[in-house]
Formats: structure tokens, C-alpha cells, sequence
């Protein structure tokens, strides 16, 4: 002991003569990427056929390697499908094990596991948000090739689907799809820790050219029923998959409040062709051909995020990303949070301008990147350009205020161990009363021995963590740096600072 306090003292020492020379700062970026920042991946499982000639050892194996690279790369937020087609990633008591997963729907994993929780808990192992990811209507993606297991409820009340095309759809004109459906994602908020229930753009089916989507037996049964008269089918539409949406919104609130509710659109609302308030665009809209009205949604408060589809380049004929991403952020005058959804393949060569652009628009709030599985190929160094640039810094997910704006107690007690084998930051922390600390994490900001810190720089943010403990990394002077620790709760709610903190003690 004696030995190893002789050999502190030395290196105190010795810090101090470095300090004394060194007056610039210890944080290690110029501060130019956002404190706060969506930053998420879609991780689909349809069609991901791999998996299934993984076992379940070597699936988890793999998704923690693939996490792992994606906390490197700053991503903060995945969005994991887990219900493709009217199937489950999960253990669940209502639809069949996802064909995606073992090669044949309503056979389990053996041995059987929860690859939902698995998820969840990963993710928030690495201070990341895990948002299921479902799509409501679509109940098998290729009528041809496969078959639907025996459980599946279309073997049991046929007339609730819909043939169209090659694939099988919920008719949305029914409510007891609509109850059925609210019913799945009760179950999902009810049972796991998730922090979002996501939906993507699979609203009505995208239009086949010559076929009609076979409605009119509902549509005569309930256009005119329980209060509503439509005369106009589109108008009809529209509502059957308003009321899913606000139903959704209530059922996840009555479960768990916190859950947030979010939707990732096709990235046009409508054309000025179509409506003189939409955007200088010429292609499908989510309006008019997916019977999906997202401003609407937006406007009544019934979902927390937007993530439109802007899988365009910038300076595209009929879809210029640039007039999208302008045109949505200026539409979006509510709480609601809007992020950016950016196709890879289609970014990775215009990244630079994408980030800057998504970064200087009012209300945008952050990216979301599809698809995950081709973020990680890193096609033109777009995953290294993340890591090194434009995502160096960790960054907390933007605060849904109007659903809790409530503080954690601030940590306390905060020391630098420096008899450790390397230099460890401890703290302690009260959990809320009636709570434990299990959705808590810490950020861990440092600044110049010297500096008034500042907490809205982010290039101090030097890590965030769960732990109530943290190794230095290298390149940070311990003896020449302030630390300061803050808690930040399930919703992303920052406590107040921890008091500085210099060592020794004096």
C-alpha cells in the first residue's frame, strides 16, 4: 500500500508539472454535434433469412457484436421489428413465432428464448433506447412461398383479410382488427421494458397498378354505421386508420405512460399537385394513395415522434430531399418530435450535406438511419464518417417534456479513485422515491482543471453510463480535469450537476 501511495503521489506530481504546461482544454472534439440527437437504426427481420440458420446462442452473438459496433458509431436508439407480418419476435400467446426467426412460422427457437427481451435488455445495457417495431396491417408478405402456421388467425376468421397482390392484409374497415391490434402492442408495452412502440409506412397497401383493394363489403357495412356517413371511400379510409392510430396512442398511455408512440412515414404528406400546403414533389403520397393523415396525427397529439422516409438524394427529380426535409420542418409546429429518415445506400455519398442540413432545420431533432444491417457494411466509409465526425460524441435522446419534465435527484458524493489499477470517477446516487435506479443512467462530463463547466457543450460529454463508475480513457488528464456527473431518467430528463469535482480533495 505504502508502495502504491508513494507511486500516486509521484504521478500527482507529475500531472501537475503537465497541467501547468497544458492549459487547453481535456475535451477531446470541438463541440459542433448536438447534446441531444435521435440517432437510430432500423433493424429489420423480415426477409433477414440468416437468421434462421443461426441457433440461438449464435443469433445472440451476433446482435451483440452488431450493437456493439453501433454504439461505437453514436446510434442511440434501434428500432427492432419484431412483429413483420401478424408473426412475434417474443414469446407471445396471441400470434405465431416469426417464420424470420427459425425458417417456419409457429416453430420456436430451441432452445427457446426471447429475443424481444434480449433486446431490450442489450440495449439498455448500452444506454440505448429500444423501440418494437410492428406492422399493423400485413399478415404475410409473399402469399406464394409462405405458408401461415395453423395458430395464425387467418386460419380461424378468413373473412378479417384481405388478398392483394402477392400479399394478405388486415382489412382496416373492421374494428375488431382495429381492437386486435391494440390488443398485440397491450401485450408488448405490458410485458417488456420497451421505451417505444414503432410503426413504419405500411398503412392501406401500397397501389398495384390494375388492382383493386377489395373493400367494399366492409366499406358498405361501416360507412354509414356508429356515427360515421362517408360517401367518399378515400375520406373512409383515412378514418378507419385514424381511429387505429388514436386507439393505439390510448392504449399504450393506459399501460404504461412513458412508452412513447411513434410513426415513420412515407416521406411525402402530399404533392402541390394535390394540395397547394404539400411539397414541390411529384410521387405517392401518404395522404392520397396510403390513406394515411400524418399531420393529422401529429396535430391531435396521438403519436410522440415522426420519422419521415427522406430516402431520396438531394437534388431528386420528383423527391429532392432537401425540399422534403424543409417542407417537414416547417409542418411540424407541435410537440411532437421530428427525425429524418435517411437511406443508406442513398446517403452515403451525400452525407456531409444531409447531417449539416438536418442539423441547421428548426424542429428536426435527429436521424434515423435504414437500413441498420447496411449502416454496418460501412458502403463509403459512412459508418466511419459517424464515428469519427459526425457522432464522436455521445449524445442523450431530445426530452418529451409535455409527458414528465421531472428531475432525478442530482448525484453526489463524486471521487477519483486513483488506487485503483487505473484511474476509476465513482459516484452515489438516491433513486426516486418509491423506485429503484434500474432506468437510470449518468452522463459524465469533463472540463479543464480551471474551466467553468458548461453543460450544454457537448464535447464534454465523456461518456454515458449506467454504472456509478467509470474508467478514465486515455488522452484525459485525470488530475488535470473537473468532472461533473448528472442522472437522466427513463424520458431523458437531465438532473442537475453533481458539485465539481478536482482531485485531491483540499
Amino acid at each position: 500500500m505504502r508502495i502504491r501511495l508513494l507511486a500516486v503521489f509521484a504521478a500527482m506530481l507529475s500531472a501537475y508539472a503537465v497541467c501547468a504546461q497544458d492549459t487547453t482544454t481535456v475535451a477531446v472534439t470541438d463541440g459542433a454535434n448536438p447534446k441531444r440527437e435521435f440517432r437510430g437504426a432500423w433493424m429489420h427481420t423480415v426477409s433477414n433469412n440468416y437468421y434462421r440458420t443461426l441457433t440461438p446462442g449464435q443469433w445472440r452473438d451476433t446482435i451483440r457484436k452488431q450493437l456493439d459496433d453501433y454504439a461505437a458509431a453514436g446510434i442511440n436508439a434501434i428500432i427492432f421489428q419484431v412483429r413483420p407480418e401478424a408473426d412475434a419476435f417474443y414469446i407471445s400467446e396471441i400470434e405465431p413465432w416469426s417464420r424470420y426467426l427459425t425458417g417456419e412460422q409457429g416453430k420456436a427457437p430451441d432452445p427457446v428464448f426471447d429475443p424481444l427481451e434480449f433486446m431490450t435488455e442489450e440495449c439498455h445495457a448500452r444506454c440505448m433506447e429500444l423501440h418494437a417495431w410492428l406492422n399493423p396491417y400485413r399478415a404475410n408478405v409473399n402469399r406464394k412461398d409462405n405458408k401461415l402456421a395453423d395458430s395464425h388467425l387467418y386460419h380461424k376468421q378468413r373473412y378479417r383479410f384481405i388478398n392483394y397482390g402477392n400479399q394478405t392484409f388486415f382489412d382496416p374497415g373492421l374494428p375488431e382488427n382495429r381492437d386486435y391490434i391494440c390488443t398485440v402492442v397491450k401485450d408488448i408495452v405490458s410485458r417488456y421494458d420497451v421505451d417505444a412502440i414503432h410503426m413504419d409506412d405500411y398503412f392501406y397497401p401500397y397501389p398495384l397498378k390494375g388492382l383493386k383493394f377489395q373493400d367494399d363489403r366492409s366499406y358498405k357495412k361501416y360507412a354509414h354505421a356508429d356515427g360515421d356517413d362517408f360517401d367518399n371511400k378515400g375520406d373512409w379510409r383515412r378514418a378507419n386508420v385514424n381511429k387505429l392510430i388514436k386507439q393505439l396512442h390510448d392504449t399504450i398511455k393506459a399501460a404504461k405512460p412513458w412508452v412513447r408512440f411513434g410513426i415513420s412515414p412515407f416521406g411525402i404528406y402530399r404533392n402541390q399537385k394535390q394540395d397547394s400546403l404539400g411539397s414541390a414533389t411529384n410521387g405517392l403520397s401518404n395522404y392520397d394513395e396510403l390513406y394515411a393523415d400524418i399531420l393529422l396525427w401529429m396535430n391531435e397529439g396521438w403519436i410522440d415522434y415522426c420519422v419521415p422516409q427522406l430516402y431520396w438524394e438531394i437534388g431528386h427529380r420528383l423527391a429532392d430531399y432537401d425540399v422534403l426535409a424543409r417542407w417537414w420542418s416547417q409542418a411540424d409546429s407541435t410537440d411532437v418530435q421530428l427525425y429524418i429518415g435517411q437511406d443508406v445506400m442513398r446517403t452515403h455519398d451525400q452525407l456531409a450535406a444531409k447531417m449539416n442540413l438536418s442539423r441547421e432545420l428548426p424542429n428536426v431533432d435527429g436521424n434515423c438511419f435504414w437500413s441498420g444491417a447496411a449502416l454496418l457494411q460501412n458502403p463509403g466509409g459512412m459508418l466511419d464518417s459517424l464515428k469519427i465526425r459526425y457522432q464522436n460524441t455521445p449524445a442523450l435522446i431530445p426530452v418529451y417534456s409535455y409527458m414528465d419534465s421531472t428531475r432525478l435527484a442530482p448525484p453526489y458524493d463524486v471521487k477519483l479513485d486513483m488506487l485503483a489499477a487505473a484511474p476509476v470517477l465513482r459516484w452515489q446516487h438516491a433513486p426516486a422515491p418509491g423506485s429503484d435506479d434500474s432506468h437510470t443512467f449518468y452522463v459524465v462530463y469533463v472540463f479543464d482543471r480551471n474551466e467553468e463547466p458548461n453543460l450544454e457543450d457537448s464535447s464534454a460529454m465523456m461518456a454515458i453510463t449506467r454504472d456509478k463508475q467509470i474508467g478514465i480513457p486515455g488522452g484525459i488528464h485525470p488530475l488535470c480535469s473537473k468532472f461533473v456527473v448528472t442522472a437522466v431518467n427513463r424520458l431523458n430528463v437531465e438532473s442537475l450537476p453533481s458539485d465539481p469535482y478536482v482531485w485531491p480533495e483540499l
